[in-house]
């Protein structure tokens, strides 16, 4: 338990380093503008994972994916000198898939409230199948006296 909150501690710190050192010190024009958004470490604090996301198309994507592959050790020695640590993590840098899953949700979601208002529309116009009210209901006084009604039985009824 004692390593998992050490973990995540060092998360929280080359969370905060990684940013810092991408801002500041990475000058590749490869490098596009990346958010590190989550830091996970392996509970032996030997592998730190830096998930990141990007703005642009695929191809800024690629380049960027490159540049932070490249710049892995500039900022593992970064971590290294800053947290000061008996060993240091090896760093890999992987895109967060949350947002594009999280778009492709939200596209779900339009196209569900698109079906369902399609639907409402077809409702807003019918009417039930068959009579209003398809309960037998007592018979009342003046069904009682026509010939045939409730109230006294037929002719065939009675053989």
């Amino acid at each position: 338990m004692p390593n998992d909150v050490r973990a995540r501690k060092l998360a929280d710190r080359i969370k905060v380093i990684a940013a810092e050192t991408l801002e500041r010190r990475v000058k590749d024009p490869r490098l596009g503008f990346v958010t590190v958004t989550d830091v996970r470490v392996t509970g032996d604090l030997r592998e730190a994972t830096v998930f990141y996301t990007t703005l642009g198309d695929e191809d800024a994507r690629a380049g960027s994916a490159a540049a932070l592959q490249k710049v892995s050790g500039l900022v593992r020695s970064e971590v290294g000198r800053q947290t000061g640590i008996k060993f240091t993590p090896t760093i890999a840098f992987v895109a967060d898939a949350v947002p594009d899953t999280a778009r492709h949700i939200e596209d779900l979601l339009a196209e569900a409230r698109a079906a369902d208002e399609a639907v409402a529309q077809v409702a807003r116009g019918a009417t039930h199948a068959g009579d209003p009210d398809p309960y037998r209901q007592p018979a009342t006084a003046e069904q009682a006296e026509e010939p045939g009604g409730a109230g006294e039985p037929d002719a065939a009824d009675r053989a």
